[in-house]
């Protein structure tokens, strides 16, 4: 084996790539270590071309593997590695974000990017795998815009100190402030994704202008290893567009987009214009004419990429004939589907709507994560759906894909700010964004209607939470001209160059996410674009407090309830039982879920007076008694010298025969029988814990002397 390697330091931390033949059959690769963490990236392109993809094919697979961490994981019949994970799925979804723009679209041949962790140690392996894919990409031969490089920038709440690359291997929501993740190159962005506990927009752009120094450092070094290491590009000429293909969309096609392709019918007008080139292509060439078809389709698509682009820097134009900054129309519902829901919202924005619906449960319903990096149980989860008749369209319904995942986890993020700790409301929450109707941008509206619902349930958020994207039209030509457009829909997202989605609440941002077509945003427009985003949240924020303006008081009669009491940590295993014993006679009795945490804190939660009465069974059970207390037990054994009381669930105490009444007794059974409900005072408590009770110390008028 033979192998070189090179250290740079980034954020101060070493990072080291080492270079050998341990893929050579790959175009390129390369294995980055930092910290014990350690990452392999190869690439490949294939050697066929597919003419008839109206896209670039990019693949990017991010493979967790359960050694990497040192775990034997799975079920007790198969221990390999299954289904990729969410987390490792929203890894790969961000590296492809982050390289997707940086190659030549016009490239039919296949990419396949494949990141493999290795060994988790000090360094977050998704950071480490971007930067492994960039170096990958970049010595390889295959023909690539870069290099990049990406940096982790976060904040604990107990360090308000702003660091770089300080990785937590952790998935607890609770550990960061800001946990954000910056990837872009010559001095501008390409690819964010963050988490916020509402920070200010001045110090989100100080973190972006952070990022980007560091990123230099890696560029340069990446370049350094280009000189020195990095094969010569394979060569892919773009082809010629014929001119009777521009002649005939001239002819046919303009003349249906000039009837009002920038007006309030400029997306019906713009599917006649797509329906009507299809068929005249369809008829002009042949099925194996693939590449004439692929250029044809790549023409209609760039007219319309120049035109948007043309008429937003020229004249301020919208595809729907709005102003750059005018949000459209808003509309917030909440509640009023059906009671059996425990809370819902509805919330529109022009033509994208969304329905998201609350699902209220106990401690016991938390979703475990288990994963290669961390283990942990989340009490908070969003969900997103967007079926096919959302865009007017048919196809596949089940499963879920990659955007839904991501859109899904975006708005997660962006409300896990506004949860109210566990110990204020120890509901499990579940909330399912189902977008209805779609014309730009579902994620941020999920996060609309999801707020509304989650306050109509009853859920003590802090603040309800708005979403809008961004969007920039930037001329090719001269890069100080560029026009940010607020509240992208449809083409303005297909053909603009930013899809920046920023969300938050009337105090600060909770979650980035940002989507390039071009190179790299420059970080002044993204620092603008964060302005934009406040005035038009505030004004989103508005609608949906005119709605509902807080949560309810109450939840719904229809979700279960729960009753938290805290017993001692030595109190668990006696109300465990041996092999669960107690606890399992508890639920059955009552008909409730019981979670007890490390902390002695107990959570019951069912319906129908079933946590009340665990409750009370719980803390009769773990109840400690005094000397001098008073209470009522029942007579449950009689002997010659006195009878046994139980007091609480099962702890039992002696009244001694002298001890029953204010007179003397003969015999027991002549005052007590077993059954009977009696006052007891506890009178003594010796060195084992068994109990003295007396019912004449109780009550003295409880026995009167016969007649």
């Amino acid at each position: 084996m033979h192998s070189k390697e090179y250290e740079v330091e980034i954020g101060g931390k070493k990072i080291t790539a080492m270079f050998s033949d341990l893929a050579d059959q790959a175009n390129g690769s390369v294995i980055l270590k930092s910290e014990g963490t350690v990452v392999m990236a190869t690439a490949v392109i294939s050697k066929d071309a597919s003419k008839s993809l109206g896209y670039f094919n990019l693949t990017v697979e991010y493979l967790e593997k359960f050694y990497a961490a040192g775990k034997i994981l799975g079920g007790q019949y198969n221990k390999r590695e299954g289904r990729p994970s969410d987390q490792s799925i929203l890894a790969a979804r961000m590296i492809d974000r982050t390289i997707r723009p940086l190659f030549d679209q016009h490239i039919k041949n296949a990419v396949q990017v494949i990141v493999t962790i290795i060994a988790v140690g000090n360094t977050d392996p998704k950071t480490l795998g971007i930067n492994a894919v960039s170096v990958a990409l970049l010595l390889s031969d295959i023909p690539w815009n870069g290099p990049i490089g990406a940096v982790q920038i976060s904040k604990t709440k107990e360090d308000q100190t702003i660091k770089v690359n300080n990785y937590i291997p952790s998935s607890d929501e609770a550990v960061y402030e800001l946990d954000l993740l910056v990837c872009g190159k010559d001095k501008t962005i390409n690819m964010i994704e963050a988490m916020a506990f509402e920070l200010s927009d001045e110090e989100i752009g100080q973190c972006f202008d952070l990022a980007s120094s560091e990123i230099s450092k890696w560029e340069d070094f990446e370049m350094k290893l280009k000189g020195e290491m990095g094969k010569e590009k394979l060569s892919f000429p773009k082809p010629e567009t014929p001119a009777e293909i521009i002649s005939l969309f001239k002819k046919e096609i303009v003349p249906i987009l000039d009837k009002g392709l920038f007006s309030i019918n400029g997306k019906k007008i713009a599917y006649e214009a797509i329906d009507v080139w299809k068929k005249i292509v369809e008829e002009k060439y042949s099925d194996d004419q693939e590449e004439e078809i692929a250029i044809a389709d790549d023409y209609l698509h760039h007219y319309f990429d120049k035109e948007f682009h043309h008429r937003a820097l020229t004249e301020n134009a919208r595809a729907d004939g709005r102003a750059v900054d005018e949000i459209r129309k808003l509309y917030a519902k909440a509640g009023g589907i059906s009671p059996v829901l425990h809370g819902s919202g509805i919330f529109y924005r022009g033509e994208t709507h969304v329905l998201s619906v609350l699902a209220l449960g106990g401690p016991e319903d938390m979703l475990l994560v288990e994963g290669m990096e961390s283990e942990s149980k989340k009490r908070f989860m969003h969900h997103y759906n967007f079926p096919p008749y959302s865009g007017g369209e048919t196809g596949r319904v089940g499963g879920i894909n990659r955007r839904e995942m991501g859109h899904g986890f975006l708005a997660e993020k962006a409300l896990t700010p506004v949860i109210p700790d566990k110990i204020l409301f120890p509901y499990t929450i579940r909330v399912v964004s189902e977008s209805t109707a779609s014309n730009g941008s579902t994620s941020q509206a999920s996060i609309c209607a999801a707020s509304i619902a989650l306050m109509d349930g009853g859920v003590p958020i802090k603040t309800p939470v708005a979403g809008i994207s961004i969007g920039l039209m930037a001329s090719e030509e001269d890069n100080t001209k560029y026009v940010l457009l607020t509240d992208i829909q449809g083409p303005e997202d297909h053909y603009g160059d930013m899809d920046f989605k920023v969300a938050g609440t009337v105090n600060g941002i909770t979650a980035i996410q940002l989507d390039v077509k071009v190179e790299g945003v420059p970080i002044h427009i993204l620092k603008e674009a964060l302005t934009r985003a406040k005035t038009a949240r505030l004004k989103i924020l508005e609608t949906i407090l005119a709605e509902i303006p807080k949560p309810r008081e109450s939840i719904s009669p229809n979700a279960p309830k729960i009753l938290t009491v805290k017993i001692k940590k030595d109190q668990i295993g006696l109300v465990i039982g041996p092999g669960g014993k107690n606890i399992n006679a508890i639920r059955e009795e009552t008909g409730t879920e019981i979670t007890i945490e490390e902390d002695g804190t107990v959570f019951v939660t069912g319906k129908n007076g079933g946590p009340e009465k665990a409750i009370a069974i719980i803390e009769s059970m773990t109840h400690e008694y005094k000397v001098g207390e008073k209470v009522e037990g029942e007579v449950v054994k009689i002997m010659d010298f006195g009878a046994f009381v139980r007091i609480g669930h099962e702890t039992e105490g002696l009244v001694h025969i002298s001890e029953i009444a204010p007179f003397r007794v003969e015999r027991v059974s002549d005052i007590l029988k077993e059954g009977d409900k009696v006052p007891v005072k506890i009178i003594k408590l010796d060195e084992r814990g068994r109990l003295s009770l007396s019912i004449k110390e109780a009550d003295r008028e409880f026995f009167k002397p016969k007649v």
